[in-house]
């Protein structure tokens, strides 16, 4: 897989009936590695290793519903106090981060109420701060203990 711009992980990966299977420690098993897996598992990686977030306050591919429609988030994030605090849209790293997708994780967030938001390629990364439906763009992530 590509190079992302994340610092080097560990994976586990495996081969099985020529496909690629990555193990993700959100939902302990073995996933299809596609190009937006690849992204969502550093992006993981990253939460945990950079931020200090506890693994048992991560949220991988949960179904929701907007407007009788299911959705479905690439991962949340939780407060200690049990609060959505950072909601992450992750693209395939040959998807452009544009308008579009700024749309889809702005209008998840009008049902999920997260004060952070990150939009990731795995190449550029977007971070937002939401406050009082107010949308800013910000340098990075606050660490788990500052949110």
């Amino acid at each position: 897989m590509k190079k992302l711009n994340f610092k080097n992980y560990n994976f586990k990966i495996k081969n099985k009936d020529n496909k690629s299977y990555i193990f993700d420690i959100v939902r302990k098993k073995y996933i299809i590695l596609t190009k937006e897996e690849w992204v969502r598992q550093n992006t993981v990686f990253y939460l945990i290793n950079e931020l200090k977030i506890p693994l048992s306050h991560i949220n991988v591919e949960k179904e929701f519903i907007i407007n009788n429609l299911k959705k479905r988030f690439d991962i949340v994030v939780y407060s200690k106090a049990g609060y959505c605090s950072i909601l992450i849209e992750c693209k395939s790293f040959n998807i452009k981060l544009d308008e579009k997708v700024i749309d889809q994780i702005l209008i998840y967030n009008k049902f999920i109420k997260s004060s952070y938001l990150m939009i990731t390629n795995g190449i550029n990364h977007l971070f937002l701060k939401n406050l009082n439906e107010k949308v800013d763009v910000i340098n990075h992530l606050p660490i788990y203990s500052d949110l």
